[in-house]
């Protein structure tokens, strides 16, 4: 699935010399954790940047020192949910950028007969309805696992929800526009395979047990 072909289906893949670069060292099964751990966390900011450029600001007074002017602050507070326990490295990145945020997290895990999700663990804050939240998962796979996790926002009154996550495929792409179409998807490439044990190929492998360490 090509850039443009991606975008149709309503996925915006960051198309940036800094983002084939990174997702390139993460994707190389030779680098090793510590890398992989940095690596994710620089692509998770490129990433953010991409997400926020859709956020409200609101007009403020503030004084340079020379003048006052009018600058910009954001309209809403920020949530970011890592879905558990892959997602944490792209919160460990943007948590970088937007300390005023927000976490929650939601435990997910795809049972290995079945590969329908399992939910286990959610942990939200208060403020969904107002908030820009942003639901963070390094793979887009099969897509239930996400489809999910939104129904959960959703369901704790998450109303401006943004999808962020390094690879997606066709098969996660519709299952997610299909449950949650008006739900944006940002990722930094879309892979064209699902093997018959739900990884996306070439992928990137498991991301949690790269991330971790615990290969």
């Amino acid at each position: 699935m090509r850039a443009k072909e991606a975008s149709a289906a309503g996925v915006q893949v960051v198309d940036h010399p800094l983002v084939a670069a990174r997702l390139s060292i993460l994707r190389a099964r030779a680098t090793p954790p510590n890398e992989f751990r940095d690596n994710i966390q620089q692509l998770a900011i490129i990433l953010l940047g991409e997400a926020a450029r859709a956020w409200e600001t609101r007009v403020v007074e503030m004084e340079s020192p020379l003048r006052w002017f009018l600058g910009a602050e954001l309209a809403r507070p920020i949530v970011l949910v890592p879905i558990l326990r892959a997602g944490l490295g792209l919160l460990d990145g943007m948590i970088r950028i937007v300390p005023e945020a927000s976490t929650g997290h939601i435990g997910i895990y795809r049972d290995p007969q079945t590969l329908r999700p399992v939910r286990y663990y959610s942990r939200l804050p208060p403020n969904l309805s107002q908030a820009q939240v942003l639901l963070l998962d390094p793979m887009l796979a099969t897509g239930q696992s996400a489809a999910e996790a939104v129904s959960i926002l959703k369901a704790e009154g998450a109303e401006r929800i943004q999808f962020v996550c390094l690879v997606a495929c066709p098969t996660g792409i519709k299952e997610l526009r299909r449950s949650h179409p008006e739900v944006p998807i940002i990722a930094a490439a879309v892979d064209l395979e699902l093997n018959s044990a739900g990884y996306i190929v070439p992928g990137l492998g498991d991301a949690g047990d790269r991330y971790f360490g615990t290969t």
